[in-house]
Formats: structure tokens, C-alpha cells, sequence
């Protein structure tokens, strides 16, 4: 593998500008077809039907003007999976440059805010923004880099519930957790710009389980848990919420989630937590492996 610096540094600066840029404009094959199927279930001339119309025509407007899907474009989060030796140090740095070029290119909007003196900079860049996840894996020759930009309105009704609850009936069991996953589904009521995705952790702590419900929107909206379990409850929680009436923004009409990604975590005796992280229908997801030179080889996604 490249090092990092001269033509490598170059390389890879490149292909991580083009990621947020893509990331920011394109909506993955498999959401968009998703977003697709729920427009033909909404009644016609229903506000629901109106609200589907109006994401698909934005999704093709953005695509065709390579300008971002929602003007909210959010925390910036990078994964990355690497090979042993890979130098994290000089990733960073790239990634926040390209972050910095991506914002000033207008495909990012100047989203970071100092917390202590309200200052925004104008760059996307700062503590904790953008934010990156490493992970070491033998078995691969190069890096896999993923990107999820998440936006503030879906992140604002997330939730965590600490079982059992009394108010909700739920218990210390899976069905104490689709109970609260469902009422997250409730509260929410259509803000966070629905209809969204679910990402869930069930287990963990309360810094675990958080990050691990938004690992969960890496996933293909077309997989399924490998635990038949978890597969079962994802297919339920979808199919229960639409059922709600909640609809695309809260309209009414038949689609209140496209889907629910469901992860687990090991816990402490005292603890019990159901972690629920949303994603708005614009679910910005992108990946690229990059080749030995650290530029873009293939996509991860459709």
C-alpha cells in the first residue's frame, strides 16, 4: 500500500472530496428504489402522495445538479476499515481537507458551530466534526471508506430507552424493545423529515449503544439480520409503523418508516438499553474501496 504524502496523499484527497460530494448529492440505488415503491403506495391527491412526489423530484434535481439532496447536511461520519499499518494520523488530516474543500465548493453547507461561542468557521471542520471510526481488518489489502451525512432533524428525535419501563409495558426482552423502538416511532410524528430509517442497538451502554444504532445505517436497506430474531423484528417494526397513520412528514398516508436496521450489543447486568438512532429519506450513504495508490478503485454500494 501507498504511503500517505506525494502522489498517494494527492490520490486520496481526491477521492475523499469526491466521496462527500457524491455522497451529499446521490441517493443510493437501493433508498431511492425504496422512496420509489412508497410514492406508488400513497393514495393519489393525498398530502402523502404530494410529499413522496415532491423527495422524488428533488432526488433527480440533485443528482442531475450534483448539489446536495437537503440543505442540512449534517454531522460528517467516516468509517473506515484497514488493513494492519494503515496510518490513521494522515487519513485524518486528508479527510478534513477534503471536508474543508467539499464545504467550500458548496457541497457541504457550513454546518459546524463552535459549542462555546456560537462561531462558525465556514469549513466543517473542528472538534469532533467531522467524526471518524476506525477498524483494523487482516483480511483486507486496502481501505474501505464509508461516509454518512446525518442531518440535525433526524437526529434531534432520536432516542434511548433504559428497560424495563412501566409507562410502555416493556420489559427486559425483545418485545420490550420493539415497544420502545415503536414508541420512538411515535414521538417522533413525522419530524426529522419522514419517512426515515431506523438505525437500533439493543444492549451495550449509553455511549455503545448509540454509536452502534448509527453503524446500522452502513447496511443495505435491502439485507436482513443475520439473527432470524432481529430479522424478524426489523420486518415487524417496519410494517407495524406504517400502519400508524404517521405518514411522509407527518401527513398521514401509508409510509411512516422504509425500514429498520437492527444491531445488538452485550450489557451489564443492571443495564438494559434500546438505543434509536433516525434517518431522514435523505439517507446519505456512500462507500469506495480505494486501490493500493489510495485513489477510488470500486464502490461499496449500487
Amino acid at each position: 500500500m501507498a504511503r500517505m504524502g506525494g502522489d498517494g496523499g494527492g490520490n486520496l484527497l481526491d477521492s475523499l472530496a469526491e466521496l462527500v460530494r457524491a455522497a451529499s448529492a446521490e441517493l443510493p440505488g437501493d433508498v431511492q428504489k425504496v422512496v420509489l415503491e412508497a410514492l406508488e403506495r400513497e393514495e393519489k391527491g393525498t398530502a402523502a402522495k404530494h410529499a413522496m412526489g415532491i423527495i422524488k423530484a428533488n432526488i433527480e434535481l440533485a443528482r442531475r445538479k450534483s448539489q446536495p439532496l437537503c440543505q442540512d447536511t449534517g454531522t460528517v461520519l467516516f468509517y473506515v476499515d484497514h488493513p494492519p499499518g494503515f496510518p490513521q494520523g494522515p487519513f485524518v488530516a486528508a479527510a478534513r481537507e477534503a471536508v474543508a474543500r467539499a464545504t467550500s465548493l458548496g457541497h457541504l453547507r457550513q454546518n459546524s458551530v463552535d459549542v462555546l461561542t456560537d462561531k462558525n468557521e465556514g469549513t466543517n471542520v473542528g472538534p469532533g466534526h467531522p467524526c471518524f471510526h476506525f477498524r483494523e481488518r487482516e483480511s483486507l489489502a486496502a481501505p474501505e471508506v464509508r461516509l454518512v451525512l446525518k442531518g440535525g432533524g433526524c437526529e434531534n428525535v432520536g432516542a434511548q430507552y433504559s428497560l424495563p419501563d412501566t409507562e410502555l409495558g416493556a420489559g427486559r426482552d425483545l418485545d420490550g424493545a420493539r415497544r420502545a423502538v415503536l414508541d420512538a416511532v411515535q414521538q417522533a410524528q413525522g419530524r426529522g423529515c419522514g419517512p426515515g430509517v431506523l438505525g437500533v442497538c439493543i444492549g451495550g451502554d449509553r455511549s455503545s449503544g448509540h454509536d452502534h444504532a448509527k453503524e446500522q445505517f452502513l447496511r443495505r436497506l435491502d439485507d436482513e439480520s443475520p439473527v432470524e430474531a432481529l430479522a424478524a423484528m426489523e420486518r415487524d417494526i417496519v410494517e407495524t409503523a406504517n400502519t400508524l397513520g404517521i405518514g411522509p412528514m407527518g401527513f398521514g398516508g401509508r409510509t411512516t418508516l422504509l425500514g429498520c436496521k437492527i444491531g445488538h450489543l452485550n450489557r451489564l447486568p443492571a443495564s438494559y438499553f434500546v438505543s434509536v438512532s433516525y434517518m431522514c429519506w435523505a439517507y446519505r450513504r456512500l462507500g469506495f474501496r480505494l486501490d493500493g495508490d489510495l485513489g477510488i478503485k470500486e464502490p461499496l454500494y449500487d
